[in-house]
């Protein structure tokens, strides 16, 4: 006969999100930024149609990755596209790439080609499921947690005075 489960248990949500990385992107992180703004928190297929639609550069870059990591949904859990949503998304400076140009009188300017790192997670929604883990520490009270005790007196009457005070 199984033992009873006597300690508490906390619930853990099961892996259901999936990412697509884009390194070293071409294009500035504000720019990229700016577009990833827009997509955050949105479903899949509205996502696509808003960076169709759009008309900055960043846009194809991002809508790549954003459909890459639904390929990967698709591939690695098996979800359906019209149950995915965009759940982090997020821009990164990459590194800079500094060269010098020629200018007037002999000097040089020079030339900054900034890159960018764009992460896409999406969270399939139909997929949430929870399971149960023992958990061991939450037996032990914290130490910062005090006792704080109520005093009830009965025979005296504290909040005589009239108004709000009135009532028990």
């Amino acid at each position: 006969m199984p033992k009873p489960n006597i300690y508490p248990t906390i619930i853990r949500k099961t892996k259901t999100e999936v990412y697509a990385l884009g390194r070293h992107l071409s294009l500035s992180a504000d720019k990229a930024r700016r577009v990833v703004d827009q997509i955050r928190g949105r479903s899949y297929e509205e996502t696509l149609m808003i960076l169709e639609l759009m008309p900055y550069r960043a846009c194809y870059p991002i809508f790549k990755l954003v459909y890459s990591a639904a390929a990967n949904a698709s591939y690695n859990m098996g979800s359906n596209e019209a149950n995915l949503v965009i759940s982090k998304a997020e821009v990164n400076k990459g590194t800079t790439a500094k060269k010098l140009k020629p200018r007037a009188r002999g000097r040089s300017y020079p030339i900054k080609r900034t890159t960018c790192h764009i992460t896409i997670v999406v969270k399939d929604i139909s997929l949430d499921e929870y399971e149960e883990v023992p958990t061991f520490s939450s037996l032990k009270k914290p130490r910062w947690k005090k006792k704080y005790t109520t005093l009830v007196y009965d025979d005296v009457d504290v909040y005589s005075s009239e108004g709000v005070w009135d009532k028990k």
